[in-house]
C-alpha cells in the first residue's frame, strides 16, 4: 500500500485541498492482488487505490467515461506478428499504471483510510 500511495504522490496524481462544503466526495478502496511464480510460490503482495466511480450517477454527476483495454482479438494479433516476424517478446511487471489526459471537471475524492496528509 506504501508503493501504491508513494507513486500516487510522486506522479501529482491528486493534490489535497479542503472539501467545499457543495461538494460530494467519491470513497474509494483498496484493491489486493497475490502476484505467483510458475512454481506457485508467492512473488509478491500488490495494493491498487481506486476511487469508487460507479456510485455517481450519469448525467447528473457525470455525462460520459472511457476505459481503455486490451481487448483478446487485438492481443492475438499482436501474439501472431511477433511469430511470424520471429521477434523476441518479454513478459514485464509493471508496478503501477497511469491515464495520461486531461480531467475538465474536478474530482473530489475521500483520503483513504489511514492515510494522513
Amino acid at each position: 500500500m506504501q508503493v501504491e500511495l508513494c507513486a500516487l504522490t510522486n506522479n501529482n496524481t491528486w493534490t489535497m485541498v479542503p472539501l467545499p462544503p457543495s461538494h460530494h466526495p467519491i470513497n474509494c478502496k483498496w484493491i489486493f492482488k497475490i502476484k505467483y511464480n510458475s512454481n506457485g510460490t508467492v512473488e509478491h503482495y500488490k495494493a491498487q487505490l481506486v476511487a469508487k466511480g460507479f456510485t455517481k450517477c450519469e448525467g447528473i454527476d457525470y455525462k460520459e467515461t472511457f476505459a481503455s483495454i486490451a481487448k483478446p482479438i487485438i492481443m492475438r494479433c499482436l501474439l501472431t506478428i511477433f511469430v511470424v516476424q520471429n521477434w523476441d517478446l518479454h513478459q514485464m511487471e509493471v508496478q503501477n499504471t497511469f491515464l495520461h489526459g486531461e480531467l475538465f471537471k474536478e474530482v473530489k475524492m475521500h483520503l483513504p483510510r489511514g492515510f494522513h496528509r
